[in-house]
């Protein structure tokens, strides 16, 4: 090949597959998608060792992505019901899935995913560091650490939450700031907790040149990690959230100029109003390099309805800018999520993004709705099964309650409002009780 990573060929003018594959599912042409990836406000995560991949771009112009999040657990370590649900949530429209596996033989997990699964593949070093070394935390050297990551690179992983943002500066910072939830981010805490023991400098920072070595030559998409994102709605915004982003945005910069793509990372809580200035302010530091956001959860009170707290807030984060969305299953703060989860977790964000599009005016979203208007204004039981998010659950409510009528619903009967306006615009008489 003529060219290192996508960004590469596309400063090149080369247009490779991937750029080819991707803007034939957004609708564009090829060359307006170069144009968007060689300047970094686009990405195409691509791995080359990832030969099974159906790629797609991430990027603010383009449909919102969503991302979902499985793994093996201590508690949970049963790799085939992992796989089994990587499996389900590609059928249902994930576009990614992100490994944070903790526990047993990750990197045969891995390896699995990127020789059997067609979505994006990310992953979290820190993690699989802790698991693989199998020793205390504070014996992990820096060395050992970048190791993790060049492996995951062999390993065919398209991208890489790298906690590279919190530093020995912004650490100081954040423990006279005195937050009401501290560091949240679990690859953030893990890489703090190294930094405060060792007192060394975060490994990831003091070797980024190394590390985008490891993602040039791989072709790896960087996901600059968000260790110090809000907890909580009180932590939102705060000094931390914001000096990290300051870091991330000169650390874009730097990535960009070796031709490494970059996704920034983005706030878990985080009240309704808050949300739009923040995407602006993250297009703003970071130059327009697509936003992955958790969320954005808009309220701490919901438990097992975390699903639609997140799916607010990553509409709204979507459609002020926001490129890429992070599930959130109703288990999110209480277990590892179960299969039934998980599809309640993508069914919300898939919700989220589509509204989110719907608003920046991608190209093809306003013709789906518009095509379920018209199934349902014809009373197309089948269109309308066939157009809906999730099929399954459309049929089997509207079979659990059978009208008297096929061409009603049990909720309305012969008040039907579609039914008899069709029926009066046609010129029949329309009666109701004596039908």
């Amino acid at each position: 090949m003529n060219y290192t990573t996508q960004m590469d060929a596309a400063r090149k003018g080369i247009l490779t597959r991937e750029m080819e594959a991707t803007a034939k599912k957004e609708g564009m042409k090829p060359e307006e998608l170069m144009v968007l990836v060689a300047e970094g406000k686009a990405v195409i995560p691509a791995n080359k060792h990832h030969s099974c991949l159906d790629p797609n771009a991430i990027g603010s112009m383009l449909k919102t992505k969503i991302n979902v999040n499985l793994g093996t657990s201590r508690d949970l370590n049963d790799m085939d019901l992992e796989l089994k649900k990587v499996e389900d949530a590609v059928l249902m429209g994930a576009e990614s899935i992100m490994d944070l596996s903790s526990f047993g033989d990750t990197r045969k997990f891995r390896k699995r995913l990127t020789s059997q699964c067609p979505a994006m593949i990310g992953t979290v070093p820190i993690y699989d560091a802790v698991v693989y070394y199998h020793k205390p935390l504070k014996e992990i050297t820096s060395e050992e650490w970048i190791q993790i990551v060049e492996m995951h690179a062999l390993d065919g992983v398209d991208f890489m939450t790298i906690h590279v943002g919190i530093n020995r500066q912004t650490a100081h910072r954040f423990k006279e700031a005195k937050r009401l939830t501290n560091i949240v981010s679990r690859g953030g805490s893990i890489i703090f907790a190294w930094m405060e023991m060792t007192g060394n400098e975060n490994p990831f920072y003091e070797h980024f040149d190394r590390i985008l070595e490891i993602c040039r030559e791989h072709d790896v998409t960087l996901s600059l990690g968000d260790a110090c994102r809000p907890g909580c709605i009180e932590d939102a915004s705060d000094i931390s959230q914001i000096e990290e982003l300051v870091t991330l945005g000169e650390l874009t910069r730097r990535a960009w100029e070796k031709d490494v793509q970059v996704i920034i990372e983005g706030p878990g809580h985080m009240p309704l109003d808050q949300i739009a200035a923040n995407m602006k302010i993250q297009q703003t530091i970071c130059k327009g390099a697509p936003f992955y956001v958790l969320g954005p959860l808009v309220t701490d009170i919901a438990p097992g309805y975390d699903h639609i707290t997140a799916a607010i807030g990553g509409a709204i984060a979507a459609a002020a800018g926001a490129s890429f969305l992070c599930y959130v299953t109703p288990a999110e703060h209480l277990r590892l999520p179960d299969a039934d989860d998980v599809k309640e977790g993508i069914i919300s964000a898939r919700i989220a993004a589509h509204a989110a599009d719907l608003a920046k005016g991608i190209k093809g979203a306003k013709e789906w709705d518009h095509q379920m208007s018209d199934a349902r204004k014809r009373l197309d039981w089948e269109a309308m099964f066939n157009l809906a998010i999730d099929p399954e659950k459309a049929r089997r409510y509207r079979a659990s309650s059978k009208p008297e009528k096929e061409d009603t619903c049990s909720m309305c009967g012969n008040f039907c409002a579609m039914k008899n306006m069709n029926r009066i615009l046609d010129g029949e008489i329309v009666n109701i009780y004596d039908e």
